[in-house]
């Protein structure tokens, strides 16, 4: 997955437009190296067909529009392959993130209720 493309995946899972996106990033005054100006509409539209190189210096701006982390523009694991829904990877990043705040208890309880889904999705899918 390019970063445009997980720009819009972005997008979506937040139901943010292209447009407000646009003036979002446009109203933080982002300014490219090359010409110290800020890019335009059209500009940023052809950042997200993937039409224009995004600029490294936008990054920042682009993540603070889009209120992530910088890396998460460049974390492209399983939650974003395309047989996730929008509402699933929101729920599995969301879990992902408050992970870090479980005692290890919790993880190995969770791992091994996950490994019983598994082993009952295997053997459903055995059946048929």
């Amino acid at each position: 997955m390019e970063v445009w493309e997980k720009i819009n995946y972005i997008l979506a899972e937040k139901n943010i437009s292209k447009k407000e996106f646009a003036d979002k990033l446009t109203a933080l005054e982002p300014k490219i190296k090359r010409t110290g100006e800020t890019p335009s509409f059209h500009t940023i539209l052809g950042y997200l067909y993937g039409k224009r190189e995004i600029k490294i210096e936008l990054i920042p701006y682009i993540a603070e529009a889009l209120g992530v982390e910088e890396q998460e523009l460049f974390s492209f694991d399983l939650e974003y392959a395309a047989s996730y829904n929008y509402k699933q990877s929101k729920e599995l990043r969301e879990i992902v993130h408050l992970l870090r705040y479980a005692p290890q208890s919790v993880i190995i309880h969770m791992k091994e209720q996950l490994q019983k889904y598994k082993k009952l999705y295997d053997e459903s899918v055995k059946q048929f």
